[in-house]
C-alpha cells in the first residue's frame, strides 16, 4: 500500500491516532504533519509512542509545538522510546557523544550520515536559540519522488548503487550567508573534525523501507558517484533525480519558534537547513536513532568499502507496520 493509498483510506491510522490520543494535521500533500494533543517525555504511554510512530511512517516529517518543558536529558529519554539512540555523530565528538548542537544550516539536501551502513532511522530535533528571521528547514519525500518516475527511470535506479562518503567540500556550503572570520573559521574546525575519519559505503539508490514495504531513493550531497558511470554521467543523473525529490510539491518547509521538536523519516527523506538568517544564532539539538543496512530492489544489502560504524550505532532490523504492503 502507498502512502497515497492508505491516507485514502485511513481506517487504520486513525485508530492508531485515537488509541494514542493525539491529533494529526496534514501540513503538505505527500509530507508533513503537526501532532497536537501529546506533552512529549520519557515515560509516554506505549499507544501514544506507537501513535507517533506510525504518523511517522505515514507522513515522513512530524513537527510538535509548545514543548517548552523539554532539556536535553528529557529529549534524550524521549528519544529512547522511539528507538535506540545512536552517538552524536560517527566524526563529530567535540560537543558531545549523545546529542549533536546543529549550529549554522546545512545548505544543502542531504540524509543524516548516509556514509555509513547503518544509516540513522529517524532524526529528533529540538530549537534552542532561533534567530530573528529566517533558519527554517525544509523536508522532502524520496518515497513520492519514486513514486513518480517514469517507468525507464525506476527500471534504471532500481539496479543501480552510489557510493558515498563523508569527504566531500563542507567548507563552500558552512561559509554560505556569514561575514564573520572567527564563524568561518570555527566551521572550518568543525570541517576537518567531520572529515578526521572516511567512511566510504556503496548503497542501493533505491532501498526498500523496512516498516512500509515502500521504495524510497537514497541520495543526497554524500554521494560521490554511481558505481559504474563516469563522474561527468554521475553529476548529470544526479541532478536529475535530486532535482525530482526537491520538486516543491514534494516538500514541506517549517519556520521553527521556540518549544519546537521534528522528528523525521531518514529512510524516506532529504532536509535543508536554509542559511538565511546572516550572523545570528541558529542552535538545534539532533538526536538520532539506530536504524537497518538498507536493502535493494533484489534483496542485497548495502556494503562497507571503508570506515567502522560499530562504534557510532547498533543496527536495529524493524517490523513491517501494520496497513503498510508496499507495492
Amino acid at each position: 500500500m502507498t502512502i497515497t493509498e492508505l491516507d485514502r483510506d485511513t481506517t487504520t491510522a486513525e485508530s492508531v491516532y485515537t488509541a494514542g490520543g493525539i491529533v494529526v494535521t496534514k501540513l503538505g500533500e505527500r509530507i508533513g504533519a503537526r501532532i497536537d494533543g501529546v506533552r512529549l517525555s520519557g515515560s509516554l504511554a506505549s499507544a501514544t509512542v506507537e501513535a507517533i510512530r506510525y504518523a511517522l511512517a505515514v507522513h515522513k516529517a512530524i513537527v510538535f509545538r509548545d514543548q517548552h518543558h523539554l532539556d536535553d536529558e528529557e529529549q534524550w529519554a524521549f528519544a529512547g522510546l522511539l528507538g535506540t539512540q545512536t552517538q552524536s555523530h560517527p566524526t563529530v565528538h567535540s560537543k558531545g557523544k549523545r546529542l549533536l548542537p546543529i549550529e549554522g544550516a546545512a545548505n544543502s539536501w542531504h540524509t543524516d550520515v548516509s556514509f555509513v551502513d547503518r544509516i540513522p532511522k529517524a532524526s529528533i530535533l529540538r530549537a534552542v536559540t532561533l534567530p530573528p528571521y529566517g533558519g527554517a528547514t525544509t523536508w522532502a519525500s524520496t518515497t513520492a519522488a519514486y513514486e513518480q518516475l517514469p517507468d525507464a527511470l525506476k527500471a534504471l535506479v532500481d539496479n543501480l548503487w552510489a557510493l558515498h562518503t563523508n569527504l566531500y567540500d563542507y567548507a563552500e556550503k558552512l561559509d554560505a550567508g556569514s561575514s564573520d572570520p572567527a564563524l568561518t573559521e570555527e566551521r572550518r574546525r568543525y570541517q576537518d573534525e567531520f572529515r578526521r575519519n572516511t567512511y566510504e559505503t556503496i548503497h542501493p539508490v533505491v532501498r526498500v523501507h523496512p516498516e512500509t514495504g515502500e521504495r524510497t531513493l537514497l541520495l543526497g550531497h554524500f554521494v560521490k558517484e554511481f558505481v559504474g558511470l563516469e563522474s561527468s554521467e554521475t553529476a548529470a543523473l544526479l541532478q536529475l533525480l535530486q532535482s525530482r525529490i526537491t520538486k516543491l510539491e514534494n516538500t514541506f518547509r517549517w519556520s521553527w519558534e521556540s518549544g519546537d521538536v521534528a522528528i523525521w523519516d531518514n529512510r524516506a527523506t532529504q532536509h535543508y537547513g536554509i542559511a538565511d538568517f546572516g550572523d545570528h544564532t541558529r542552535r538545534l539539538h539532533r538526536i538520532t536513532l539506530a536504524g537497518d543496512i538498507p536493502v535493494g530492489v533484489d534483496g542485497s544489502r548495502s556494503r562497507v568499502v571503508q570506515g567502522d560504524a560499530s562504534e557510532y550505532s547498533v543496527v536495529e532490523e524493524p517490523a513491517r507496520l501494520p496497513g503498510f504492503d508496499g507495492h
